[in-house]
């Protein structure tokens, strides 16, 4: 690996730092370091800056180097990983959030990433979920990739919604809730967590649907095989608009008969191992059970 790229955010004094002391450790292994061209003026500025630096434009970091490491929270990672995943450049993450759960390193553990140069590491791919948007004539308005979860709820206002859930032409249940999510094995310990759904193991092929706070006793999550063709309709005739949104970022609006078809992507992320520790561990140790 001789070109390798370091995503964080530079304008954060501490994780400048941190990116530095990376920087540092990979520096006799590689030839160029990626970084985005946005954050050139604050290495210079901080007297941070060497000479293996490129600076480049988000596409180029995005796509170009053969390793990719995030300084940050699970929230950088899943913000990577879509960037990354048509590329199928491999992800090491390095945790300077609070859960870190998607990430493979603490701060303190910097120097084993000479493990990557040296070929100890291994490759996890994770499942990722294409969502689509059409509207009610059957034109497509929008298409995006998760690899958590994509959910539909009605925004700020916590107000009851109506959700009609069908796999295929098959309907399975209609909704009264805050919303619902529809999750990835890998995105099984996030939101879908929280609003009351299982944890799953990453190497499963599934998906999970878990209704937020139903009005409902008989609403329970539901695990689909991730051959499944799930398809949600927006039957809700008091709110305006509802929102499909993709791992808390990209948010579009479904209009009352827009129909959101979730199915498998083709993308995988690949995230790199480097520790022996299993996906059990790991949710205990960040106290999930």
């Amino acid at each position: 690996m001789k070109t390798v790229a370091i995503i964080t955010n530079y304008n954060i004094s501490e994780k400048l730092a941190a990116a530095m002391k990376t920087a540092d450790v990979i520096i006799p292994y590689v030839e160029k370091i990626l970084i985005p061209v946005a954050y050139k003026e604050r290495i210079m500025r901080s007297m941070n800056h060497k000479s293996q630096f490129s600076y480049r434009t988000p596409e180029e970091v995005y796509s170009l180097p053969e390793l990719v490491i995030v300084l940050g929270g699970d929230g950088a990672m899943l913000d990577a990983a879509r960037r990354i995943a048509p590329a199928g450049i491999p992800i090491l993450g390095i945790n300077m959030g609070r859960v870190g759960y998607m990430t493979e390193l603490e701060i303190d553990e910097l120097d084993l990433i000479k493990n990557v140069f040296d070929g100890k590491y291994k490759i996890n791919e994770r499942t990722m979920l294409e969502a689509s948007v059409e509207s009610k004539n059957g034109q497509q308005r929008f298409s995006g990739y998760a690899l958590n979860e994509a959910t539909v709820t009605n925004g700020a206002a916590a107000r009851i919604v109506d959700i009609q859930l069908s796999d295929g032409d098959e309907l399975v249940h209609t909704y009264r809730a805050d919303g619902l999510v529809i999750a990835t094995p890998t995105g099984s310990t996030a939101y879908s967590l929280s609003a009351g759904g299982p944890i799953v193991d990453p190497k499963l092929s599934c998906f999970c649907v878990t209704p937020i706070c139903p009005h409902s006793l008989s609403a329970r999550p539901l695990v689909f095989p991730d051959t499944a063709n799930l398809k949600v309709k927006n039957i809700c005739v008091r709110e305006k608009v509802l929102h499909l949104t993709l791992d808390g970022r990209a948010t579009y609006d479904l209009y009352y008969g827009d129909e959101v078809f979730i199915k498998r992507s083709p993308l995988t992320v690949k995230l790199v191992q480097i520790k022996e520790q299993s996906f059990y561990s790991k949710i205990r140790t960040n106290k999930f059970i």
